[in-house]
């Protein structure tokens, strides 16, 4: 069970974007006046919208093609990236019945730390060395039915980091994200975000972790909000 989840998780790192190559021009003319092919995506795109895989949710794509916005996806998450400050994945894992054995014995608040530390954290561990966790996780107990806000840290880990002029000669930033996991439908949905101002700001950058953390909070309930769920499955009538 544990290796199906990591499956999916293997692109939550961040460079699961780099499915997004577009299909280079035949010459320099054609590179000047060609569209660039737009990615394959297992969801699908109507408008302004990205309808997941198993349209479990439907959400305001956070990025635009003006800005080198990008998409990438798997069945279970989508990447959205652009060439200045956003970095956003948003993962929906199905609760198989060892994690919803794990839901019932430990309450919403234990199980989304336990997920969150058996599976993601992991991943990032092994993508991002010296990654961790900070010791402020936040329980917002009546959002989404239960919801876990935790931050990271990851040294050379930022999407970022090849967007910062003269960045080869500086030591590798430590990226910050924040982490917006809930359990909703039948599924765990687990949000990321970077902080980008603190890679591309380095020297003149000044939050405190308490204002970063609050720009991190805001920023993945916005997220939220831009999502429309379909909720369960009608039951199954009876014969």
């Amino acid at each position: 069970m544990k290796s199906a989840v990591a499956f999916v998780l293997l692109a939550f790192g961040g460079c699961f974007s780099q499915v997004c190559a577009q299909i280079a021009p035949d010459s320099d003319n054609a590179r000047d006046t060609a569209a660039p092919a737009p990615p394959q995506t297992y969801g699908r795109i109507d408008g302004d919208t990205y309808i997941s895989p198993t349209g479990l949710y439907r959400m305001k794509i956070p990025v635009v093609p003006q800005l080198g916005g990008a998409i990438a996806d798997t069945p279970n998450l989508v990447n959205f990236d652009d060439d200045f400050s956003i970095h956003i994945s948003v993962a929906a894992f199905p609760l198989t019945p060892e994690l919803k054995a794990e839901f019932e014995k430990r309450g919403i608040k234990d199980f989304l730390i336990y997920f969150f530390t058996s599976f993601i954290m992991p991943d990032y561990a092994a993508r991002f060395p010296g990654s961790k966790m900070e010791e402020n996780a936040a329980f917002l107990s009546k959002f989404q039915g239960g919801a876990m806000i935790i931050y990271t840290l990851h040294p050379g880990g930022s999407y970022f980091e090849q967007r910062v002029t003269f960045s080869r000669w500086l030591p590798p930033a430590v990226a910050k994200r924040g982490n917006l996991c809930f359990v909703k439908d039948g599924h765990i949905f687990a949000l990321s975000t970077e902080l980008a101002e603190r890679v591309l700001e380095r020297s003149t950058y000044r939050k405190t972790p308490e204002e970063e953390n609050a720009i991190l909070h805001q920023r993945l309930l916005d997220l939220v909000e831009k999502m429309q769920f379909a909720g369960p499955p009608p039951p199954e009538a009876k014969n």
